[in-house]
């Protein structure tokens, strides 16, 4: 480290700078000089190469030895050490843009109704920092940043795991900003099984959903995808409440009501984390088979299937007799093989949501 440093046109000497010139015009050895000033050789050393900052204990003793103020020294250091900052600032902020280039301001523009800034990439930068509350756009790069990555996460690009750590900064800030009683496991499995009865209600599920799941301090957050963050949902313990976050990547009613059983499981199982596309390992088969069994029981899915007969008629009436959306019922039929998937009859019955449900706000 040198004891003075150039930038931007500007100059900032460090105090050992100064107190190399009074030891060389002292005529005195480091030794001889460290002994006087009441420090050890070592701490001098370090202090004149700028590898040490000034203490009030030196500035005090050299203040003592040759006449100067406390203050000159400390303003000394306070100039270098402000000249570092705004070196070490321009630094990362040429690393934030590496960043921001990974993501697009639109969605923030849109979404979160940050200003319109054309081609002004370091105010957007500013704006998005502020968003999600974060010190440097550069610590989204890293895994688990704000909770754990799960399984199969070796394939993941730098892009997105930036993306996936973006929309959990956005989800559990949402959940900060919500007030809840502490998480009650025995309350939010009652909200589960109400939840269950609302798979037919496509137009107001959401809110009676959150409701039910903020009573028992989970907050249940839907966001905007960030395309390419690979992501379909994220659980994260915030101070006593849980973050349930399911993103609008795929509106299709099966697939929504899935991911979010899929997310209750893992908070079920006490396992939290992000849910990243095609996953696999025990947590994530525990949590398929429990978004499976609670959508479709078991049994009933089984005795069902035996019939090798699925039609318009007889998924309607396996729907009523569950009281599920038949959709869920295609669905699974689709994951599990059963039905082709250009069968389009029974495609009809699956309900796609046309609105957004959430901006996260």
């Amino acid at each position: 480290m040198s004891n003075y440093i150039e930038f931007n046109d500007k100059i900032a000497f460090h105090p050992g700078y100064y107190i190399k010139e009074i030891v060389d015009e002292s005529g005195l050895t480091q030794e001889d000089f460290a002994k006087r000033l009441g420090t050890t050789p070592k701490n001098l050393s370090l202090l004149i190469r700028g590898e040490q900052s000034i203490s009030i204990d030196i500035a005090m003793k050299l203040s003592r030895m040759i006449g100067t103020s406390i203050a000159y020294w400390l303003n000394l250091q306070n100039g270098y050490d402000a000249l570092i900052a705004e070196f070490k600032s321009e630094e990362e902020l040429i690393q934030e843009r590496r960043v921001f280039d990974l993501l697009d301001y639109k969605y923030f523009r849109e979404h979160f109704n940050l200003p319109d800034l054309p081609r002004k990439k370091d105010e957007q930068i500013a704006q998005i920092r502020k968003l999600l509350n974060v010190a440097t756009l550069t610590v989204l790069m890293q895994r688990n940043m704000a909770v754990k990555f799960r399984s199969a996460t070796g394939e993941l690009s730098v892009a997105n795991i930036v993306k996936a750590n973006t929309m959990v900064q956005l989800a559990t800030n949402t959940a900060l900003r919500q007030s809840a009683p502490r998480f009650n496991k025995a309350l939010f499995e009652e909200a589960v099984d109400y939840a269950l009865t609302l798979t037919k209600n496509h137009d107001t599920f959401y809110s009676l959903v959150k409701e039910a799941f903020l009573k028992a301090g989970v907050i249940f957050v839907v966001l905007p995808n960030i395309p390419g963050s690979k992501i379909n949902g994220a659980t994260k313990k915030v101070g006593n409440h849980i973050m349930l976050m399911v993103n609008d990547r795929n509106l299709n009613a099966d697939t929504f009501w899935f991911t979010l059983f899929h997310e209750i499981g893992h908070i079920i199982n006490g396992d939290y984390g992000i849910s990243f596309v095609s996953e696999s390992g025990e947590h994530e088969d525990k949590a398929n088979k429990y978004a499976e069994d609670m959508l479709i029981p078991r049994e009933e899915y089984l005795e069902f299937t035996k019939q090798d007969q699925f039609n318009l008629c007889s998924v309607k009436e396996f729907s009523d007799q569950i009281n599920r959306d038949p959709g869920i019922i295609v669905g699974r039929l689709l994951n599990d093989n059963l039905i082709e998937p250009t069968n389009r009859f029974l495609n009809s019955l699956r309900h796609k949501y046309k609105v957004k449900l959430s901006n996260g706000a």
